[in-house]
């Protein structure tokens, strides 16, 4: 069976920008702030790299954050302590938000599908061509594709946090191929991160890469996948 395999964030989906994040972690809090105030916090924020799925981090990590960073997305535990130790670098007017900011970014209303994603995930479909989807993460993103409608089109979901290791580790792709009963050299996989997706080529899969750009100027970044598999 022919098989496509896709990374989540900046490939099917994008997280939404860093000054919509704060303003509804503010609104679901009930936290007033000036506006020069909310752009203030939203440009440290981006800084920081406190928005999982935004930017990197463009500072040195604080001690607590640099331990667990690099192995953030082994766990929920590890993932909440790398993200909620990089907002805390910034000083907001309720120490409530740091956590309602991570709650907000894990819900479906953060994300934004690209374009082309559900046409290219039907034609797939229609196709015949099993897909699955292979995310360095620390929480559940099944709902995102339930909220957006894309998770008709998705046959398994490989998620670093509950197998306990994380891209380029070659057991992810394993194991998807494995969920979806494919062969490995019969296996796209498609992601924005040379090293962490260029994993699957170590068990013989073909690794496509996207652009990862704000959704409005990526149009049609995937559709070169159908004809990469025919």
């Amino acid at each position: 069976m022919i098989a496509v395999l896709f990374d989540f964030s900046e490939t099917l989906f994008r997280v939404e920008s860093t000054e919509s994040w704060l303003r509804a972690a503010l609104g679901e809090t009930g936290v007033a702030l000036a506006e020069e105030e909310v752009l203030r916090a939203a440009g440290a924020l981006e800084a920081v790299g406190a928005l999982p799925g935004g930017s990197f981090p463009t500072r040195r990590l604080p001690e607590e954050v640099a331990a667990v960073w690099g192995v953030r997305d082994r766990s929920a535990e590890l993932h909440r302590a790398a993200y909620t130790g990089l907002s805390r670098q910034v000083e907001l007017p309720d120490p409530r938000l740091h956590d309602a900011l991570y709650e907000r970014h894990m819900t479906p209303a953060a994300w934004r599908p690209y374009p082309d994603a559900a046409e290219v995930l039907a034609t797939l479909r229609e196709r015949g061509t099993a897909i699955g989807v292979v995310s360095n993460i620390g929480w559940d993103l099944r709902p995102v594709f339930r909220e957006h409608s894309l998770d008709r089109y998705v046959d398994t979901y490989v998620l670093s946090y509950e197998h306990g290791t994380q891209k380029p580790d070659a057991r992810l792709f394993a194991a998807a191929c494995d969920a979806l009963g494919a062969d490995p050299r019969r296996t796209l996989m498609v992601g924005d991160d040379r090293r962490a997706d260029g994993g699957a080529a170590v068990l013989g899969c073909g690794v496509h890469f996207v652009d990862h750009l704000p959704v409005a100027d990526r149009p049609d970044g995937l559709r070169p996948v159908l004809d990469l598999v025919g």
